[in-house]
C-alpha cells in the first residue's frame, strides 16, 4: 500500500491524512483528541459500537468492498445497541475484510479512516469541527492539485529541452565541428529562446547582473517558466522543418507576447507563486 502523510489544522488541532491505497484517510484518532486528548481510543470504541455507526460502515463496505464478509457484518449489526455489545476498530477489520478503516502502530499509529467514514465520526464527535474538518481538507485537496500542476509543468519543461536539444543535434550540427562550435550552436539557439522570451541573451543578462548566481532562467517566474517550455517545444518543430533562425526568433517573440499575455493572469501560477 502506498502511504504518504500530511497534516491539516482543525480548530488548533493538528489532523494527519494519509495517502493509502490511492485513497484519502483521516486520523481518526486525531479528531477525538478535539474532544478528550487522554481517552482517544476509548471515543473511537464508543462511535464505532453504535448501531447506527454499524449500520453505515456495513453500507459503505458493501459499496466499495468486493471482499466484504456481510455474514460477519450481520453478526455484528444484530448486536449494536445491546449494552452488552463491544466492538473495536481491529475487530471490525478482522471479521469483516473492512478497508474502510486502518489500524496502525508506531510513530505514525492510530486509527484511520476513508474520509466518507471520517467526515462521519467528526461529526459525531462535533459538527462544528466536521465543517472546519471538511474545509481545511478541501484545502488541502485544491493545494495538492496546483502543485501536481505545477510538477507536471516542471516535468514538461525537461522533456521539451530534451526535444529541443535533440532537434539542434540532429538538424544544425555536423559531424566535423569541434565540442566548442558544438557547445557555441547549442547557445546559440538557447538565447533564440533568450531573445524572443526575455528580450536579451544569457550574456546581456549576465552582464547587467554581475552580482548574480545563476542564470537569467534562474530568475524567471512562473508564467515565464511555463511559456519556456511550450517554445523550446515550437523551436524544436521549427528547426526539423528547416525554418532559419532570425525567422525562427520572429516567430517565437511573437508567440512568448500571446502566451504571456494569457499565462500571467492564470490563477493557480499566482498561487503558486506567493508561497
Amino acid at each position: 500500500m502506498s502511504r504518504k502523510n500530511r497534516e491539516i489544522e482543525v480548530m488548533e488541532t493538528a489532523v494527519k491524512v494519509s495517502r493509502i491505497a490511492e485513497e484519502d484517510f483521516i486520523s481518526l484518532t486525531d479528531i477525538a483528541r478535539h474532544r478528550d486528548t487522554d481517552r482517544t481510543d476509548d471515543l473511537v470504541r464508543n462511535w464505532i459500537r453504535n448501531r447506527n455507526t454499524v449500520e453505515f460502515l456495513g453500507i459503505w463496505e458493501q459499496i466499495h468492498n468486493p471482499d466484504f464478509k456481510p455474514v460477519e457484518f450481520d453478526g455484528f449489526r444484530r448486536q449494536a445497541g445491546l449494552n452488552s455489545f463491544t466492538l473495536t476498530p481491529k475487530q471490525w477489520i478482522e471479521r469483516t475484510g473492512a478497508v474502510g478503516i486502518v489500524s496502525r502502530a508506531g510513530r505514525y499509529g492510530g486509527t484511520f479512516a476513508h474520509k466518507d467514514i471520517a467526515f462521519e465520526f467528526a461529526a459525531w464527535v462535533s459538527v462544528e469541527f466536521k465543517l472546519y474538518l471538511i474545509k481545511e481538507f478541501q484545502r488541502l485537496k485544491e493545494t495538492e492539485q496546483e502543485q501536481l500542476g505545477w510538477d507536471i509543468r516542471r516535468n514538461l519543461a525537461r522533456i521539451n529541452y530534451r526535444i529541443h536539444t535533440e532537434a539542434i543535434k540532429e538538424n544544425l550540427i555536423p559531424a566535423e565541428l569541434t565540442s566548442q562550435q558544438v557547445n557555441f550552436v547549442y547557445a546559440s539557439e538557447a538565447d533564440v529562446l533568450n531573445m524572443a522570451l526575455f528580450g536579451m541573451t544569457a550574456k546581456q543578462w549576465r552582464d547587467a547582473n554581475p552580482g548574480e548566481k545563476g542564470n537569467i532562467r534562474d530568475f524567471a517566474n512562473g508564467a515565464q517558466l511555463v511559456c519556456l517550455a511550450n517554445m523550446e517545444s515550437l523551436n524544436a518543430h521549427f528547426i526539423h522543418e528547416g525554418v532559419a533562425q532570425p525567422e525562427r526568433l520572429i516567430r517565437l517573440n511573437r508567440i512568448a507576447i500571446q502566451q504571456m499575455r494569457v499565462l500571467v493572469e492564470d490563477q493557480g501560477i499566482k498561487r503558486l507563486e506567493e508561497k
